[in-house]
């Protein structure tokens, strides 16, 4: 079920399982813009109810992989969107020959989403290359894999990965992104870029969103790179 976070502004949560244990969940996140189009960030797979209810909101428009390892359910809905475009950051056209991209994401946003949100790639992590969203209406910035913000968890084993990981309670990096981390002063200059945005609220895809304070919780985050 998609629920509204703010005008024009909706995310879909989703249970998700990483290998046979680790029960994380997943989230995609809804914009509208300003032509009335969608934009879908983190896709979850797109059954018949899902592309309903986005119907009944708009014209899906743009569909967006944040990242390199967040491509499992493109195919799906490039097959029920498509008219769409595909994004995702560089490396991934490689990655997925099977899907017709329309360009890899820079620091530019693309010209269907330009009035709307404002982007940023991530360097020194280029195992994960991701791009980050800030929509600017609701003061609200879009992470992939950047942040963990799992504070609860039926399984013993996610709690258990998730404490060793040092993402679970709290909001921030894992311990496994801190080990893919390969250039830390493009890191550092790439958060205070995100740092210096004008945010309130973070959607994570993996873990509750933070409704406010995000801005500190971030800087408190990356502390360890500061």
């Amino acid at each position: 079920m998609l629920e509204k976070l703010a005008d024009g502004l909706w995310v879909e949560a989703r249970p998700f399982r990483a290998g046979p244990f680790l029960e994380i969940g997943t989230r995609m996140s809804v914009v509208r813009l300003s032509d009335g189009g969608l934009l879908l960030h983190s896709l979850v797979e797109i059954d018949d109810e899902t592309r309903d209810a986005l119907e009944r909101i708009g014209s899906v428009r743009c569909l967006v992989a944040g990242n390199l390892l967040h491509h499992l359910y493109l195919a799906s809905a490039a097959k029920a969107f498509p008219q769409a475009e595909l994004w995702g950051p560089p490396g991934l056209e490689g990655k997925r020959k099977d899907l017709r991209f329309e360009g890899a994401l820079g620091d530019a946003a693309p010209p269907a989403w330009r009035a709307d949100l404002e982007q940023l790639a991530v360097r020194g992590i280029p195992r994960m290359s991701e791009v980050v969203f800030l929509h600017r209406a609701s003061r609200t910035l879009l992470v992939t894999d950047l942040c963990f913000n799992v504070r609860h968890s039926d399984s013993f084993a996610t709690r258990l990965f998730m404490r060793v990981n040092g993402a679970y309670g709290r909001f921030g990096p894992s311990r496994l992104l801190r080990s893919m981390v390969r250039d830390r002063p493009a890191l550092r200059a790439s958060v205070e870029r995100i740092l210096g945005w004008d945010f309130d609220r973070v959607v994570v895809t993996h873990g509750d969103v933070l409704d406010r304070g995000g801005r500190d919780a971030l800087r408190a985050g990356f502390a360890w790179l500061l």
